[in-house]
């Protein structure tokens, strides 16, 4: 049996009719730059993340540029964040001429440990960056404690629908959240798009003139922005989907659920395979296994010979790779980000997925551990 990493034609099976009807629409009207489409749906997100402001940008990466430039973040800052993320995370900073500092990971949910941050002195920090990987909403508690008056930008962009275990909404703890909705996403695009949220009005208003060049009219800059603005296309496909989220979020927790539970009865659970902690605000945006003793490669190699599409996120954590050298890094530095790198797997989690397919993920998974 051939088991796909993914397959957007089954996740995207609840609302295809839905973006149907949406993209006639908007072809209709043909506003296709900002307006209603994009209103109505930030509207929508605001409600879904606990009446936070939500304000559509063209890309989660492009989430995250916008939030550091709302907070003022410049040449020459520096900005703590983790090093084992998706790599808009530190390109984003680098990209402003600020510094990214690194600081390791807790191992156990792969989020920015406060508890590692060792040497880092809080009063050179001009932003924090933590990011919620996976699904999985840390609780940022330590974390805005040792924090201080320095701002805290969520990258939420894998954690749409999180909840940390105190129930609030991943993105809204901070000053900033940033989100991605590209197509993969658990909410997930025709396109790139993305988000930010805050709750101060002040915020807000610069996030809007930031993604529009600046502008405060027409043809008048305040300052320099950027064309960051979420196109209404994306925009109606997004509030299409958006009520479904809840279904599909549930989907994801109940696969991962068979998942513990297939791992348990193969016996895979005996060290060979570390599976994740799924708490109930998780979404499960992946489903990341962890396989030791220097196998996850060999075994990856070995499920698509077999037909199951697995993916690696993210092989190579910031401190090592080749752009970020000058910073002075080196192996070492950050050994839970290293060993996560050299360890994780995650496996095919997307709504549609069907039980009988999962079963044939364990069978191959326990065939190549053998």
């Amino acid at each position: 049996m051939t088991v796909p990493f993914m397959d957007l034609n089954r996740a995207t099976a609840a609302f295809a009719e839905d973006w149907r009807r949406a993209a006639l629409r908007v072809l209709d009207h043909k506003q296709f730059i900002l307006g209603k489409e994009v209103e109505a749906f930030e509207t929508a997100m605001g409600a879904t993340l606990d009446g936070a402001f939500a304000i559509g940008t063209s890309s989660g990466t492009d989430a995250l540029l916008a939030g550091l430039m709302a907070l003022g973040v410049g040449r020459g800052d520096r900005v703590l964040t983790s090093p084992f993320s998706f790599f808009a995370t530190a390109g984003t900073i680098m990209r402003l001429g600020a510094v990214p500092v690194f600081a390791d990971i807790d191992p156990a949910h792969f989020g920015l440990d406060a508890r590692r941050f060792g040497k880092v002195r809080r009063e050179e920090i001009r932003a924090i960056v933590p990011v919620h990987l996976f699904g999985h909403a840390d609780d940022l508690d330590l974390l805005l404690d040792w924090a201080g008056d320095v701002p805290v930008l969520e990258d939420a962009c894998q954690a749409i629908g999180s909840k940390d275990a105190k129930g609030r909404v991943a993105g809204t703890v901070g000053a900033i959240g940033a989100f991605s909705f590209f197509p993969t996403k658990n909410l997930g695009a025709a396109g790139d798009a993305g988000m930010c949220v805050t709750r101060d009005p002040a915020r807000r208003d610069a996030l809007k003139q930031l993604r529009a060049h600046g502008q405060t009219q027409q043809y008048h800059h305040a300052v320099i922005g950027g064309n960051f603005r979420l196109d209404a296309m994306q925009a109606a496909f997004l509030a299409a989907a958006l009520p479904h989220l809840p279904a599909l979020n549930a989907t994801r927790r109940e696969n991962a659920a068979r998942y513990a539970g297939l791992l348990k009865d193969a016996g895979l659970l005996d060290g060979r395979v570390q599976a994740p902690q799924i708490d109930a605000g998780h979404s499960v945006h992946q489903y990341v296994v962890r396989i030791g003793g220097g196998r996850r490669d060999a075994v990856q190699a070995r499920l698509k010979e077999r037909g199951v599409g697995t993916m690696v996120y993210y092989p190579v954590p910031f401190h090592l790779q080749e752009c970020f050298r000058d910073l002075g890094y080196r192996k070492g530095d950050f050994p839970e980000s290293e060993r996560a790198a050299a360890e994780v797997l995650a496996l095919p989690i997307f709504p549609g997925l069907t039980a009988a397919e999962q079963e044939e993920v364990v069978r191959e998974l326990k065939t190549a551990l053998s």
